[in-house]
């Protein structure tokens, strides 16, 4: 039970993923099935795990929900949260990026890529959304890339609220600024090179930038308002 517990707190699965099945996971931890039976049984009665009749058991979202449940309509009716989630995101994506480019393995840097990459299609095809949706997922995969539970699991319960956030503020600050859309891209691009690049400092530094030019745009619009 403490090993999937593991796998669930490092991101092997996250919320939404499907376990291989009991037989598979009793080869692979060297137990009996009915070992695994009574762990999933008990992750299960916690929230943590979810068993489907004829589908499988699937990760649940119940590490997610503790911290960012009443948050989402809280920054609803609060807009000047904003600047605190951005100062929290400041901290905490630095720290995560600086990590990422430490501890990043192949699979980490493929995914990081990938996301790097949408967002340069969403880019040349004009695509705001899709864009934002990108930007967002970008992120995430920079979190599972620090592999350090206690970061991840800070990053994955307030993820509906992050990734509300980044792709509000991505969509604002693209549809605002003329050149904001291509400024945004290239820090991107940087803070990608410096994870991929294994350059821990360079890569804090350059989310914090981005984090800044956010917080700058925002600000602004705050004023206006």
């Amino acid at each position: 039970m403490r090993r999937i517990e593991t796998a669930l707190l490092d991101g092997s699965w996250p919320a939404g993923a499907r376990l291989p099945a009991e037989r598979e996971l009793a080869q692979q931890y060297g137990v009996a099935r009915n070992t695994i039976r009574e762990a999933i049984q008990r992750l299960a009665a916690r929230g943590l795990l979810q068993s489907r009749r004829g589908a499988g058991v699937f990760v649940s979202d119940g590490l997610r929900t503790g911290i960012a449940s009443p948050w989402g309509q809280l920054v609803a009716d609060h807009p000047v949260l904003c600047g605190d989630i951005l100062e929290f995101r400041r901290v905490l994506e630095g720290a995560t990026a600086y990590f990422a480019a430490l501890r990043a393995d192949a699979g980490d840097r493929e995914r990081i890529l990938a996301q790097m990459h949408a967002l340069e299609s969403a880019r040349t095809a004009g695509d705001v959304t899709a864009e934002a949706v990108a930007d967002a997922r970008f992120h995430d995969a920079i979190a599972l890339a620090s592999h350090n539970a206690m970061f991840l699991h800070l990053h994955t319960s307030v993820i509906g609220l992050l990734r509300e956030h980044i792709t509000t503020n991505g969509m604002g600050v693209r549809e605002e600024d003329v050149g904001a859309p291509d400024l945004l891209l290239q820090q991107h691009r940087t803070i990608c090179d410096e994870i991929c690049e294994r350059r821990p400092e360079e890569a804090r530094t350059a989310m914090q930038a981005h984090i800044d030019f956010v917080r700058g745009h925002v600000r602004q619009q705050g004023d206006r308002d």
